[in-house]
């Protein structure tokens, strides 16, 4: 075999991956546009509470004001079923509408423009076809004047936008090139594991560059690092718990929390096993972005000491009051039921955000198709004051061999003034105004 054909083979067949791995999730019952706007969660973003798929007006909270997704479904007057297949595909990569005024990038088009032409076409077909349209007006942003100008997107696209079409690596293998093509396009991973600079942009788009899917924090939570890191990233994960993990929304060890689990229901689990592995495969080949952080060394003496009831430590009563139970004096949980907080890359981190998140509005599993008990961990926010979330967390961080920085008290006041939800109150006592003090 020649040179030049060796070269050509993975490029060869990365063009029939797509329809391949699609044909083995749909067993003919999903179209190619229905997959791939799966694997896009659009659903997510463009659907909100109640009302009907893809008809928008679900609110995004910015640091000036919330927007609210718009009306993608067929309907000529409110949606988009006078878009031509050049104006999807200009909205999907350029971000901009067909009357020509800029979108958010809320709307992830920095992600969607790595979309090839033979997929951008399906999902056009899809939204033309099969989707059901739906007269519902679009809403207006909250951002003030003159804040809500769009003209000035237009500058932001020039300097933070690459609308270029994913382009495969002759030097990867087929199953590294489909992954890369998931993780960074269709399910634009970057959107929330890379970390955003002064003007709102993504650090990197591809793993060319070093701030790409290290971690990063969006509303209070904190999506984690993504690299081959072994203390707060996959260094320590085999590809089989990341397909696993995209599939049920949880592994042995850990669980999915804020937003992914959202991502997990509509869409990973969704997809083919071909291209869960192919994700996995291009995850596991991404470099460590902390060289220097090391696996977490077993160590014993926390639950030596809970065992002998010492509480001297900061946090350890609060740890026993509440989070014992489920997760276990040893901090090792219980299996794909309750995660592990002993050397759980999540908890490792040294953003605490999502941690402080968790304990302050609670959370929920990922209800999936083999994991269909969506277990619910209750909040906290009305039982433990911030100083008191501080101490728990700390003591978590710093148990079982874990060794992440503390948390303070005023990490734990801002997101608690942050929370869009509304905390509830304790049960015993509904007439009293949540102050974010404990009650006595």
């Amino acid at each position: 075999m020649n040179m030049r054909l060796k070269k050509l083979l993975p490029l060869l067949s990365l063009t029939l991956l797509p329809l391949v791995s699609h044909a083995a999730d749909s067993n003919g019952n999903v179209s190619k546009g229905e997959y791939l706007a799966t694997a896009g969660d659009c659903v997510a973003c463009h659907t909100a509470a109640g009302a009907e798929p893809f008809s928008g007006g679900l609110k995004m909270s910015t640091p000036v004001g919330a927007i609210y997704s718009t009306n993608i479904t067929p309907d000529k007057a409110t949606g988009i079923g006078e878009y031509s297949y050049a104006d999807f595909a200009k909205a999907l990569r350029e971000g901009i509408a067909k009357d020509g005024h800029h979108l958010y990038p809320a709307m992830p088009y920095t992600a969607f423009a790595k979309i090839n032409d033979a997929d951008m076409h399906a999902l056009y077909d899809y939204f033309m076809r099969e989707v059901k349209p739906v007269r519902q007006t679009n809403r207006d942003s909250d951002i003030p004047w003159p804040l809500n100008m769009r003209w000035p997107l237009a500058a932001w696209n020039i300097v933070f936008h690459d609308d270029k079409v994913f382009q495969p690596d002759s030097g990867q293998s087929a199953e590294w090139n489909r992954g890369a093509y998931l993780v960074q396009g269709l399910e634009h991973c970057g959107t929330c594991h890379t970390p955003r600079g002064i003007a709102f942009q993504e650090k990197a788009l591809d793993q060319k560059e070093a701030a790409y899917l290290t971690g990063g924090t969006l509303e209070g939570w904190h999506a984690p690092d993504l690299t081959g890191s072994l203390k707060s990233g996959l260094g320590n994960w085999q590809p089989e718990e990341i397909v696993t993990f995209l599939r049920t929304g949880r592994t042995d060890t850990t669980a999915a929390f804020g937003s992914m689990t959202d991502v997990i229901e509509h869409s990973t689990q969704h997809l083919s096993d071909a291209d869960l592995k192919a994700m996995a495969t291009y995850l596991k080949s991404l470099k460590a972005a902390r060289a220097d952080s090391a696996t977490p060394a077993a160590d014993d003496n926390t639950t030596a000491a809970l065992i002998k009831g010492d509480m001297s430590h900061r946090g350890a009563q609060e740890y026993m009051d509440n989070c014992s139970a489920c997760h276990r004096i040893d901090g090792k949980g219980y299996a794909k039921t309750f995660p592990a907080l002993a050397h759980n890359s999540a908890v490792l981190s040294d953003d605490p955000a999502s941690l402080i998140s968790i304990v302050l509005r609670g959370g929920k599993m990922a209800v999936t198709k083999e994991a269909v008990t969506g277990l619910t961990m209750p909040d906290f926010a009305w039982r433990l004051d911030d100083q008191q979330v501080a101490d728990l967390l700390t003591f978590v961080r710093e148990s079982w061999g874990n060794q992440a920085p503390a948390v303070t008290a005023e990490q734990v006041q801002k997101l608690r003034k942050n929370i869009s939800t509304v905390e509830r109150k304790d049960p015993n006592k509904e007439n009293e105004p949540n102050t974010g003090q404990p009650h006595q």
